[in-house]
């Protein structure tokens, strides 16, 4: 092989790469965000009584969601689902929920479901004010009454909305420490940390939310690293609560039975119906 050969190739493999780069930060939303459209079930399938709502963003988006009250509700979870599918896949969560007595308000993010748009992180920061401001304004309930819960990617969501209002709670289950922070361990051989616009700080986030927080993770995720919880639950400030999960990332709640829904009750009784 001469030289120039060998240059020749160098070049080509060096262009490929810085190709795969670009592409990779033109295109990020396509590995964030993977929203289905079809609502493949709802919560009359499971025989509970609901509202549809269609609520309206600062920004002129109409994003759909339901309200799902229960007799005598102990509280209400504003629920932030994760970054896959939509509401309809939600149903065995809420569930869990219901039987702890809590009301449930879960939406669709732009992009997601019935509702409109495309989803991007400035959007779902929008949404989650939208949202907000349906549970206080609209069915009127008491913001120290609110959970705001927040998946896997619905983490950012929920403790950006935490670091912005006073609610009664926050509880961030599976959630990573930042978008670049995922992205640097996913695609170590590439600058993913350098490349993301898209941040979801929630370390960050964590320093402005004056409210009780519950961590909730399992050293089985098989999508956000464990170390990744037990880093929030060190940074989220008192009065803090670990939740030890067991099982994958989209099936630990179940696995985790029953010490998840006994937490879960703790932690309402002591910072939700005191």
């Amino acid at each position: 092989m001469t030289g120039s050969t060998f240059l020749w190739i160098i070049g080509i493999v060096a262009g490929g790469y810085l190709l795969l780069l670009l592409l990779m930060y033109i295109f990020q939303s396509a590995f964030v965000y993977f929203p289905t459209r079809s609502i493949v079930m709802t919560p009359a399938d499971r025989g509970w009584e609901y509202e549809d709502v269609y609520l309206h963003t600062d920004d002129d988006y109409r994003l759909h969601g339901w309200y799902i009250p229960v007799s005598n509700g102990r509280g209400t979870v504003l629920f932030f689902h994760g970054n896959a599918g939509n509401i309809s896949g939600r149903l065995e969560s809420i569930s869990v929920f219901r039987e702890l007595g809590l009301n449930v308000f879960i939406f669709d993010y732009r992009g997601y479901g019935k509702s409109e748009g495309s989803p991007s992180e400035k959007g779902t920061y929008k949404d989650a004010e939208a949202a907000w401001r349906f549970l206080t304004e609209v069915q009127n309930v008491p913001p120290d009454e609110i959970i705001l819960f927040g998946r896997s990617l619905g983490g950012g969501i929920a403790s950006w909305l935490g670091s912005n209002v006073s609610a009664g709670a926050v509880v961030l289950e599976s959630t990573f420490t930042s978008a670049p922070d995922l992205a640097g361990e996913l695609y170590p051989i590439i600058p993913a940390r350098a490349l993301m616009t898209i941040r979801y700080p929630v370390r960050n986030h964590l320093d402005d939310i004056a409210m009780p927080v519950m961590i909730a993770h399992s050293p089985q995720d098989d999508v956000i690293p464990y170390h990744h919880g037990k880093k929030l639950y060190e940074l989220a400030g008192e009065p803090k609560t670990w939740l030890e999960m067991r099982g994958g990332h989209n099936d630990g709640f179940i696995q985790s039975e029953p010490g998840y829904s006994e937490t879960w009750d703790r932690f309402i009784r002591e910072h939700i119906e005191n």
